[in-house]
């Protein structure tokens, strides 16, 4: 949105412990937390304050901890039933695009995003097939370049949360320098590509990637647009696909929105499929109430 009005500021995401460290000084820094209680995000809104820079936060309520250490809050309003937060990954994905309609003055259709979150919830025999494909690996890589990234690494999380099977995010670029030697015919991957963002040559680079899974017998599957679907290539996703439903906005926000329902229902039916709780994160085990309360 800032480079849409032409306004040279440079925007930066860092993690709030490192931000808490090593606090900017100046600008603005916008804090996310679902709750608003985690020390490292409220360590790193006090720093930044200290260091004279202005302070928001996206969060459910104005009443939560880290709401009374900024200067703007910005309420989410729902709250999460489940510690496997998928209202809390959503959430802050609409605020930052109504911040940024702000800042445009082109506001996204409300309609147009509650039909692209809707479109994803029809794809439940797709992700059924997926989940059965992945439920045995050992491992699963998730995948992804460009506005799809941050996606690919909420994916990962929520694979591990959910079904407690390791996963790890990898940049599509990455992923061919170095760690196809670490796969296998019990590796998962799943490939995320929605943004349209030089789609010929991300989907150029995509085909390439799953031709080496499939040489090495990799789980191949994918969430992709409409778009993205149409352009690429032959090259077999053998664990199938589920197809995103791209918003008529512009802008990266398309590509997080699309992605959003498909990769929250594809995580709750590996769920069933290996049959954990995806609500607790495993802390109905002792051990892991245990762990968790030691940070």
């Amino acid at each position: 949105a800032l480079r849409a009005i032409g306004l040279g500021v440079r925007v930066e995401a860092v993690q709030a412990f490192e931000a808490s460290l090593a606090p900017q000084a100046g600008g603005l820094l916008v804090g996310v937390s679902h709750e608003g209680g985690t020390a490292a995000t409220n360590g790193a809104l006090e720093a930044a304050r200290a260091a004279a820079a202005a302070t928001a936060l996206l969060t459910v309520s104005d009443r939560s901890p880290g709401a009374g250490l900024v200067d703007v809050v910005v309420a989410t309003d729902e709250a999460d039933q489940s510690w496997c937060h998928t209202v809390g990954y959503l959430s802050p994905i609409l605020a930052a695009l109504a911040v940024a309609g702000h800042v445009t003055g082109v506001h996204p259709a409300p309609s147009e995003v509650r039909t692209s979150l809707a479109a994803g919830l029809d794809q439940a025999s797709a992700a059924e097939s997926i989940a059965a494909r992945l439920a045995d690996a050992s491992t699963i890589l998730t995948v992804a370049s460009g506005a799809d990234r941050p996606a690919a690494r909420e994916l990962a999380l929520k694979i591990e949360e959910a079904t407690w099977l390791p996963t790890t995010m990898r940049d599509l670029e990455t992923l061919l320098h170095g760690h196809l030697p670490a796969t296998g015919p019990q590796t998962g991957l799943v490939l995320l590509l929605a943004d349209t963002d030089h789609l010929d040559r991300r989907a150029g680079r995509t085909d390439q990637a799953l031709a080496a899974a499939q040489a090495l017998g990799l789980r191949s599957a994918a969430i992709l647009s409409a778009e993205a679907a149409a352009v690429l290539g032959p090259a077999t996703l053998s664990a199938g696909r589920l197809v995103a439903h791209r918003p008529a906005i512009t802008g990266p926000g398309a590509a997080a929105i699309a992605t959003a329902t498909p990769l929250q229902l594809l995580t709750e039916r590996l769920a069933r499929a290996r049959g954990t709780n995806p609500d607790a994160i495993r802390r109905q085990d002792a051990r892991y109430r245990g762990a968790a309360g030691l940070h």
